[in-house]
């Protein structure tokens, strides 16, 4: 009950994650999605980024990652993903960045044994001022 009273504020900063192509071509084995653009290096080299590219999802599913890293909630037994809202890529990740998420309480809402958090999440590629991700992560906390 004591976020309610962060609702609006800024929370915290994660550390920085490495995408290389190691974990580019991991997401590609798990997922399926082999486009060039991210699993060939030698042709991305060509292309138009110069460089393979991190999927989207990946850097979406790196959140409970930058999350944990950036702060944590005392007094809860579990912690769920709910969903997500407008989920936006407005920039690539090339191999070899590294990405660094800030995040902001939007809502707070008691569910039954816990509280609902909508928090936007903003991924940025480190020395760039466009952000590689922006979306509001709903999860549940339960006590």
């Amino acid at each position: 009950s004591d976020l309610a009273a962060l609702v609006g504020s800024g929370c915290a900063h994660s550390e920085p994650v490495l995408i290389d192509q190691s974990r580019i071509d991991a997401l590609a084995d798990a997922t399926e999605d082999r486009q060039w653009i991210h699993i060939d290096p030698e042709r991305a080299a060509n292309g138009p980024f110069g460089a393979t590219i991190a999927h989207g999802f990946l850097t979406l599913s790196l959140l409970p990652k930058l999350m944990h890293s950036a702060f944590a909630i005392d007094d809860v037994r579990m912690g769920v993903n709910y969903g997500a809202n407008r989920v936006r890529f407005p920039a690539p990740v090339p191999v070899g960045s590294r990405v660094q998420a800030r995040f902001k309480l939007l809502a707070f809402d008691a569910i039954d044994g816990g509280a609902q958090l909508t928090i936007e999440a903003t991924i940025e590629r480190l020395g760039h001022a466009k952000p590689v991700c922006v979306a509001e992560q709903v999860v549940r906390q339960y006590v």
